[in-house]
């Protein structure tokens, strides 16, 4: 950086969040100079204790973190998902996936997210082309002829080649540029816990369909569970006000004893659900990733695995384009690498969205119908293998890093 605040850079990263640190590690590790702006001070990000969330890995997202030096970081706290059960309220008919049907590969993983932010931090540490400025705030981008120059609060600038936007959901930068969004609320919203269990989870996740929304067991490390539990906003309210006796009665309601004694470790806290998705995942010099381009429904726990993918496609265009020696800010790059992404993400957007609204009721019929229906899929190899690789991620035009191949 001069003297006056100014620094150059092939790439500026606004978001130092899961999706934006990912991005650029995998840059700067091939040679890029990478700058990523964050809000969050990275020394309190390090001491933060467990706050309840976690994220569920695919497979497919497994290979990512791995091809860009992290996954070695987070192995020894990530729990395989080995098999995954899908009910219906109580129903005898069930889906039940087993990764051995498939291969020896875990389904997934689940990590607490500060185990993940924690890697991410150590790999930017060691990219010595990657400068991580935190805390600050971006103000805007601003595009000019071949450079795009991030203006910070304090007065200082980075130009860059091409800049990306990873600033979440409620992304300023994607409302500065002018990229409009779609967005609807569920009314629901998502009540999050950990809870230690009394017998072994055995690496089996759970999703149960009650009428209010889905139930998520998700299986942990040290006897451990996330819960990812879906009410009205109404309800979860009211949820989260009573007693911890009475709330943990509750849970164990829609629980169940399976696990033996059950007891609430750590905050519980909900958060409003909604779909959030671009209309345009690009600008003058711009990409989105991660929920500044897309949120949805945490049904599935997808959310993440598609801020991965982003990260996995945005780098191996940019980086080929790069050893060509071509702009990497181009508008052809651009425009390949939101074709690339949005089938993948309305894809997905359609299944969570009219799968939350298929079994968020208790309708007889329909109550009827989707037990068939997964009882068809149960009893259907073929497709239900289909169903598991999607699931894993290793479905689709995969970029290499998805692939398991090297950047």
């Amino acid at each position: 950086m001069t003297a006056d605040g100014q620094m150059t850079a092939d790439l500026a990263i606004a978001g130092g969040g899961l999706v934006g640190l990912s991005l650029g590690v995998a840059l700067a590790r091939t040679g890029l100079e990478v700058v990523v702006m964050d809000g969050e001070d990275p020394a309190r990000m390090r001491e933060a204790a467990f706050d309840g969330r976690v994220c569920s890995i695919s497979y497919g997202s497994k290979r990512v973190l791995d091809g860009i030096g992290v996954w070695d970081g987070m192995a020894a706290e990530a729990e395989p998902i080995l098999e995954i059960r899908v009910t219906d309220k109580d129903a005898p008919l069930f889906l039940h996936y087993d990764h051995s049907e498939i291969g020896d590969q875990p389904l997934g993983w689940i990590v607490e997210n500060n185990v993940t932010r924690i890697a991410l931090l150590e790999a930017a540490a060691a990219c010595s082309n990657l400068t991580h400025l935190a805390p600050v705030s971006v103000e805007a981008f601003k595009p000019e002829g071949d450079r795009i120059h991030a203006r910070l609060v304090d007065g200082r600038q980075i130009s860059a080649r091409l800049a990306v936007a990873a600033d979440g959901r409620r992304s300023r930068l994607r409302h500065a540029a002018g990229i409009p969004t779609t967005e609807w609320s569920y009314n629901q919203s998502g009540i999050v816990c950990t809870v230690h269990h009394e017998r072994s989870h055995r690496g089996i996740a759970q999703e149960r369909f009650l009428p209010a929304g889905p139930f998520a067991i998700l299986p942990m490390t040290h006897s451990r569970a996330s819960i990812v539990w879906t009410e009205s906003t109404d309800h979860a309210a009211h949820l989260l006000a009573l007693s911890d006796t009475v709330f943990l009665a509750e849970l164990e309601s829609r629980f169940g004893d399976y696990l033996g004694a059950l007891e609430v470790t750590g905050p519980r806290f909900s958060y409003p659900l909604a779909l959030t998705h671009s209309d345009r995942y690009t600008g003058e010099r711009l990409a989105l990733a991660g929920d500044a381009a897309h949120a949805i429904h945490p049904l599935a726990g997808q959310g993440f695995n598609l801020g991965v993918r982003d990260v996995a496609v945005l780098a191996e265009l940019i980086i080929d384009r790069h050893r060509l020696g071509l702009d990497i800010g181009a508008p052809d790059l651009l425009a390949h690498y939101q074709r690339w992404r949005r089938f993948d993400t309305m894809s997905l957007i359609a299944v969570t969205d009219g799968l939350n609204r298929l079994f968020s009721n208790d309708i007889p019929p329909l109550r009827l119908a989707r037990n068939i229906g997964l009882a068809a899929v149960n009893r259907i190899p073929s497709l239900k293998h289909l169903f598991m690789h999607h699931a894993m991620g290793t479905v689709g035009e995969l970029p290499r890093l998805a692939r398991g191949e090297p950047l």
